[in-house]
């Protein structure tokens, strides 16, 4: 793309050009003046100023009016077309249509919300939105912030109550946790706290830690439980319920289908715990587009039913 030199256009006066297209119209400094509303002093300055900034004469006065030179006719052509482009762009509202838009948007995400959205959201596309792609982007709740201040995804689905102000935070509700075993391994209907930690457990941790607001809990009644393997991934956790004596706490939109496909138990945590809040994050930068709205109001409406379904 050739430069630009900003310092060129400080010196054009641009309304210079709609009288010049004005003028050409209907070859009449009389009439161009009715039609953009100036006295006919006006339009003659303008038409001076014209006349110097191209070095031309540009229009002739003649028995059937102000005939264009052809120099005149050559700006004429150029500038039609870019004028058009620059009316559309500044009048024409933004719009997104999702029905007939092709779009790539980023979403980040953790892995156990792709396990429970993604699924859905695709197959709801597939017919709303048919040529809308979506990229997941790996979004645990340290990662959330940094990646959106750095516009690196154009909505984050989140966990936690971290703030930024370039950033948008729209809590949409609590959820809680369910614990997850296999029948097979541990022969159980309903779950004690005293049959929780007779166990041993599975944890995901995105930082490696071995504890968890549910230790905290289980310290409060007197309890403590033996952590046997940490990951900072969900997807590994159903297929060693199905061969081990491990319960598994995790968040309870992930019970139902984890309980269908692999056959595992599930059962409220036996002590109480905090809660967890989702939320959407976005860059305030992306406030007004209609796109980014449009892809907010998707995925609010999807959390929400899944929410009330968990």
């Amino acid at each position: 793309m050739q430069s630009i030199n900003e310092n060129d256009f400080a010196r054009i006066d641009l309304n210079l050009l709609v009288v010049l297209l004005v003028m050409y119209d209907v070859r009449s400094v009389t009439q161009a003046a009715n039609r953009l509303y100036l006295g006919q002093p006006a339009v003659s300055a303008a038409l001076k100023r014209l006349r110097e900034m191209f070095g031309d004469v540009l229009f002739i006065r003649t028995s059937h009016g102000m005939t264009p030179t052809p120099r005149a006719e050559q700006l004429v052509q150029q500038f039609c077309p870019l004028m058009g482009d620059l009316h559309r762009v500044i009048f024409t509202p933004q719009a997104f249509d999702p029905e007939q838009d092709c779009r790539s948007f980023r979403i980040g995400m953790s892995d156990w919300l792709e396990q429970w959205l993604i699924p859905d959201l695709l197959s709801a596309l597939a017919i709303s939105a048919p040529g809308v792609d979506i990229k997941v982007v790996a979004a645990d709740p340290w990662q959330a912030i940094p990646l959106m201040e750095q516009q690196q995804a154009d909505v984050v689905i989140a966990v936690g109550n971290e703030a930024s102000r370039d950033l948008t935070r729209e809590k949409l509700g609590p959820a809680g946790f369910r614990t997850l075993w296999s029948r097979q391994h541990i022969a159980l209907d309903t779950l004690t706290p005293a049959q929780f930690v007779r166990y041993q457990h599975v944890l995901v941790s995105y930082r490696g830690a071995s504890e968890s607001a549910l230790d905290l809990a289980l310290q409060r009644v007197g309890l403590a439980r033996r952590v046997r393997y940490v990951t900072p991934h969900f997807s590994s956790l159903p297929l060693l319920l199905q061969q081990l004596p491990l319960f598994a706490t995790v968040p309870q939109g992930l019970a139902p289908a984890w309980c269908a496909l692999y056959g595992l138990k599930a059962a409220p945590v036996p002590v109480e715990m905090p809660d967890y809040e989702l939320s959407l994050l976005w860059h305030n930068a992306q406030t007004e587009d209609p796109a980014n709205r449009w892809l907010r109001d998707t995925l609010r409406s999807l959390l929400q039913r899944k929410m009330t379904q968990a």
